[in-house]
């Protein structure tokens, strides 16, 4: 259709589906029975098979086989996704490496990043990779459970199996099976809000 925009160089495998406002660019490559768009943009792709990209920005990335992406993510240079990786809604992956049925749902940042295989990553995880001068690389091994809104500070491992629990900064290696936390013990003071109420009188 004259809304979908494919490059000379690009090449796309059988049974694929191409949906309107979706950009092939540069050497892409699409493998068979894929599902790109509406509203994709793959530069320098590269996809096995039965791979679906909706409404998500993809360069210079390797998606292994029945991956889903977006909407809404961003996957700049330098990633390799194994097969049935999940990456959603506003993410961002730069320079990460993904193994086999890890997922990342949503409001996420991974960067300089290796991941294993079988991991859940919570929404809202950003891994802390620069100090404002030099970069450094955060290691999640297979089957680690990351709560949501969790800060991983690298250069920082976490090893096989743990958890961290929501709303952690990890700072320090987190040895494999063990749970991390860190956060405030939370604060309740009841009746509050009328106490405030009474000094406003």
């Amino acid at each position: 259709p004259a809304t979908t925009y494919i490059d000379k160089g690009v090449r796309v495998g059988r049974d694929t589906v191409i949906y309107p406002f979706t950009f092939l660019e540069g050497k892409t490559e699409v493998g068979p029975r894929c599902t790109l768009g509406p509203g994709a943009r793959l530069i320098d792709a590269r996809l096995g098979e039965g791979v679906a990209v909706q409404f998500s920005v993809v360069v210079d990335t390797t998606i292994g086989d029945h991956s889903q992406i977006g909407p809404y993510a961003y996957l700049r240079p330098g990633n390799q996704l194994a097969d049935h990786v999940k990456v959603g809604d506003f993410v961002e992956l730069k320079k990460a490496t993904v193994g086999s049925r890890s997922k990342i749902p949503h409001l996420s940042y991974v960067g300089d990043t290796i991941v294993g295989e079988g991991v859940n990553i919570g929404a809202g995880t950003i891994t802390c990779n620069y100090d404002g001068v030099k970069k450094y690389q955060t290691v999640i091994e297979d089957g680690v459970f990351v709560g949501s809104n969790t800060n991983l500070v690298a250069p920082v491992r976490v090893g096989k199996d743990a958890v961290i629990g929501a709303g952690s900064t990890i700072t320090k290696d987190v040895p494999s099976g063990s749970l991390a936390l860190e956060r405030n013990k939370q604060t309740v003071i009841p009746d509050w809000k009328e106490k405030k109420k009474r000094k406003g009188d």
